[in-house]
């Protein structure tokens, strides 16, 4: 698998002198000559810390939403408009509306920015993602993950209306993988459907195949002490060799994966280059 890597463009914290960091996510991958953006941050730093790492947004065939938040979709305006004609793969529920409650009892707007289905398909071709599916020779999307752990939820309260009184599942979350030859490399954007759940699901898309690397926000900011003990078990029985855990993972939950996978748990910051091992 040559010159196949993944470039973090976009997350919290920023890696080097020159890069910006900002409370969103995104990556660049890079399979075999093709390019893709994963999530495209809220859109204030991308465009910048492309030009910094020296990636060409122009160059890309497709841009992949792993959800409809706006730490995710903020960017695919200013990403379309420095592309040629590209491929964005989302669920059809991304463009949904989507809320947060505040602590006041008001709430707040966690939807994608001012960017409808019909204008992304003005700049763009637009492929509904509802079960697995093939972005490129090597990338594959999930589509909806089931959710079939005990221990797992969408790590917050998200709501499809104002008021907040109905609850969003959050259905349009999925995520990408490549079937490396050295195990699978799962590509998070918020594991809202839960980590373990995702992971789960990859290996049977993959008969089974063993999970190398899993880089991305996992949501276990509010995680229970229950749900973590029994997050790291699983990550333990499944073998992960290398986790990159970013974005909305929070730091107690960092701290504990650091600590219970000791030389397994890296941090990934902006300008962090993951290579994909053949």
């Amino acid at each position: 698998m040559p010159d196949s890597r993944i470039t973090v463009l976009v997350d919290n914290t920023a890696g080097r002198r020159g890069l910006l960091a900002e409370h969103g996510l995104s990556f660049w991958i890079e399979l075999s000559g093709t390019r893709i953006l994963f999530d495209t941050g809220q859109g204030k730093v991308l465009s910048d810390n492309a030009r910094q790492l020296g990636i060409r947004l122009e160059t890309m065939a497709a841009i992949v939403l792993s959800h409809g938040h706006y730490d995710h979709t903020g960017g695919l305006r200013g990403a379309l408009c420095s592309a040629r004609r590209v491929t964005v793969y989302a669920h059809p529920a991304a463009f949904e509306a989507k809320y947060a409650p505040n602590p006041n009892g008001s709430a707040r707007d966690i939807g994608m920015p001012s960017l409808g289905e019909q204008m992304v398909r003005e700049l763009a071709e637009l492929v509904w993602v509802e079960g697995p599916t093939e972005v490129c020779e090597g990338l594959n999307l999930t589509g909806p993950i089931p959710r079939t752990t005990d221990f797992e939820d969408t790590g917050g309260a998200f709501f499809k209306d104002q008021d907040c009184t109905e609850p969003d599942d959050l259905v349009d979350d999925q995520a990408a993988f490549i079937e490396a030859p050295a195990g699978t490399v799962v590509i998070l954007g918020c594991a809202h459907a839960g980590v373990i759940n995702t992971l789960r699901h990859v290996q049977a898309l993959t008969s089974n195949r063993s999970i190398h690397t899993v880089i991305g926000g996992m949501h276990l900011l509010n995680a229970s002490p229950e749900r973590m003990d029994k997050t790291v078990a699983e990550l333990r029985r499944l073998d992960v060799q290398r986790l990159l855990p970013c974005h909305c993972t929070g730091f107690a939950a960092m701290a504990r994966l650091w600590n219970e996978l000791p030389g397994r748990c890296s941090a990934c910051p902006v300008g962090t280059v993951i290579e994909v091992e053949g």
